[in-house]
């Protein structure tokens, strides 16, 4: 905690390559991790997303010839106004963020661009994707909902990715692993089911949960948040195929 009582940030979140690094590395791969600033519950911060996306990112680009970049940390996350602290940009305004960002990453000699979100509700990087085709720059959105799901059957994840909606089982236990200084005291207890949600696009998420958890997170853990993390790196060797993200060479 600092002393102005905010929590103390996440260390290596940030990539720390120089000019000179990313010359030597030649990457023609750009690994993004996109988050969000919302509500996760009481025992969670604004920032989990951002965390998530960007500890997924750097594992699946370590050892690999890519650039890893800064996350974005706003995004759409209007299902959440109803909760201090949560902050949204349009969806407009992120297609054209990701949208400018790969088209500079095209005029640096990078055409590879794999988007690691963190947030459920950014539904139009589905688009920025699919609209990708012809633009001189391959996308890919990761990891996907089969990557998921594979990894949560690795950790041994009880509650499916439906019911575990938003700060639950598997976003408390990545962050028991890899950012426990983050998780506060009391997700044993902070247990809220609602898997009859078929009108959270209208009302949000205030119709479902007073306390912005859906999902079990008294289930967490740190060996499911490891597991999990080393899931999703596994299924990126199917993307690093695809895409012909290769592994960096050492000298």
């Amino acid at each position: 905690m600092t002393a102005s009582g905010h929590p103390t940030p996440a260390p290596g979140l940030l990539p720390a390559d120089t000019t000179e690094d990313v010359r030597a590395r030649r990457p023609t791969m750009a690994v993004l991790p996109i988050g969000s600033f919302e509500q996760h519950g009481a025992h969670l911060p604004l920032t989990t997303d951002t965390v998530i996306a960007c500890t997924i990112a750097r594992e699946v680009a370590a050892g690999r010839a890519v650039q890893l970049l800064p996350p974005l940390t706003v995004s759409c996350s209007h299902e959440h106004a109803a909760w201090p602290g949560t902050v949204s940009i349009s969806a407009r305004t992120l297609h054209a963020v990701v949208t400018d960002i790969a088209d500079s990453l095209r005029k640096s000699g990078i055409g590879t661009l794999i988007l690691v979100n963190g947030h459920g509700g950014n539904y139009v990087l589905r688009n920025v994707v699919q609209e990708s085709a012809g633009s001189g720059v391959r996308m890919a959105l990761f990891p996907g909902s089969a990557d998921w799901d594979a990894a949560r059957t690795r950790a041994g994840v009880q509650t499916s990715g439906h019911t575990d909606m938003h700060a639950g089982e598997a976003e408390t236990s990545i962050l028991l692993y890899a950012h426990p200084e983050l998780v506060k005291e009391g997700y044993e207890s902070a247990d809220c089911v609602a898997d009859d949600r078929k009108h959270l696009l209208t009302l949000g998420m205030s119709a479902y949960t007073e306390s912005g958890v859906i999902g079990r997170p008294s289930l967490a853990s740190a060996r499911k948040g490891k597991e999990l993390l080393a899931g999703l790196v596994e299924a990126f060797d199917e993307y690093a195929a695809l895409l012909g993200a290769g592994t960096e060479a050492h000298d």
